[in-house]
């Protein structure tokens, strides 16, 4: 059942009713209303959108979700039964709420007369438009099944390399966090101590506790202008990031930072690859499956690769040679699919690339891992070492000097 809001004329006393009422499609909700002695002026669906914008946590609709309704429909129209009959299958399989009402929507959308491409584009957070133009080649090929399983395939392979990269990050930031709690502690208990000896003798801290001491005494003392600034830092980057410049910025240090760098590049031609085939199995011509892609990659460096390319392949070269020496793309990528065109299975040879950095990144990720993990620590030694040092120093000055002797 659908929530429909819906404005109609009552044909008894001839005043306009506003209200909400649940039917299966509009079609049915007027039906309802007429019996009700109402004329329909409008109905339109309930605003799904509006009230998940409002629990963005509670209402979240992950890729597993995605994957697993995916998946069931392409193997319902696979059996061979009628879409909406899958649709509401599936809606009573699902457990996610949120997920439960978008399908509600979708189903009175086909009922009403769209495709299945045009009722997943009215919900462009959950479906992109990746997803709605493989669904649409596949409504238009007579293959919908098989667009959806490569999808839901696709989903889980991109799920994957991010979980990957995320598990490599969890270690640095936790050694992080530890790191920004001892030198709290150290600053806020220890410091303040060795300062208010110094300050009883009347000695001078040496530069370097008393620069620390500086901010022990800020952090102590104005911690809510501490947070204030910190706060600002944080909202600062945030829009800056979120910026056309600030994204580029981004996008620029994620193919060139140490370490992570090649990883990044390497993340960045399985999701080309991956996206590349699987629109172009399905059906999706080579121009506008490009320009797809170009929106699919998650990096305006590569997006503008993929949109220089797409001109030359207009102007009448091969995809393989558009992206051939270009240096936001890995050689292999060009080398295979140069193959594909002259065996007319680009499609196949796009999956082995997707594949192929797939494995690369999972491999990358494990050494990246061994690598941060001693160089944290050294960092988090150095940190602290300082600290102690800052803490140490003044003692060894007070012992040598006999400053310790005068204290009562």
């Amino acid at each position: 059942m659908v929530t429909f809001v819906y404005t109609a004329k009552n044909l008894d006393t001839g005043e306009m009713v506003k209200a909400e009422v649940q039917a299966d499609s509009d079609q049915s909700a007027a039906k309802l209303l007429m019996g009700q002695r109402l004329y329909p002026i409008s109905i339109e669906p309930k605003d799904v959108g509006g009230l998940m914008a409002l629990v963005p946590f509670v209402n979240h609709i992950g890729y597993k979700d995605r994957v697993i309704f995916t998946r069931q429909l392409a193997t319902l129209i696979n059996a061979g039964l009628p879409l909406v009959q899958s649709l509401r299958t599936v809606r009573d399989q699902v457990t996610n709420k949120p997920l439960q009402l978008i399908i509600d929507d979708i189903i009175a959308s086909v009922e009403g007369g769209k495709s299945l491409a045009a009722a997943f584009a009215l919900h462009p957070d959950v479906f992109n438009v990746v997803y709605v133009n493989l669904v649409a080649a596949g409504e238009s090929s007579g293959t919908l099944d098989k667009a959806l399983e490569r999808l839901a395939t696709q989903q889980e392979k991109d799920a994957a390399i991010l979980s990957k990269i995320r598990s490599a990050l969890i270690y640095p930031f936790i050694v992080l966090i530890v790191m920004v709690g001892v030198v709290i502690f150290m600053l806020t208990t220890v410091l303040p101590q060795i300062g208010s000896l110094y300050k009883d003798l009347g000695k001078q801290l040496p530069p370097l506790t008393a620069a620390l001491l500086a901010v022990s005494n800020f952090i102590v003392n104005q911690w809510y202008l501490a947070l204030i600034i910190l706060a600002g830092i944080g909202y600062g980057f945030y829009y800056f990031f979120k910026s056309e410049k600030g994204k580029r910025l981004a996008d620029t240090f994620k193919l060139k930072m140490p370490l992570f760098g090649q990883l990044f590049r390497k993340m960045y031609m399985a999701r080309f690859a991956r996206t590349l085939g699987t629109l172009v199995a399905t059906g999706v011509p080579l121009l506008e499956s490009l320009n797809i892609v170009k929106n699919a990659v998650n990096n305006s460096l590569v997006a503008d690769s993929v949109e220089k390319a797409s001109i030359k392949v207009k102007g009448g070269k091969s995809l393989s040679s558009s992206l051939e020496n270009d240096p936001n793309f890995l050689r292999l990528v060009p080398q295979m699919i140069a193959i594909g065109e002259r065996s007319g299975a680009m499609d196949d040879m796009l999956d082995r690339v997707a594949t192929f950095y797939e494995d690369e990144v999972d491999e990358q990720v494990k050494n990246i891992s061994t690598v941060i993990e001693p160089a944290m620590m050294v960092i988090l030694g150095i940190t602290v070492g300082l600290i102690i040092a800052s803490i140490l120093l003044p003692i060894y000055s007070l012992i040598g000097s006999g400053g310790l002797n005068n204290i009562k």
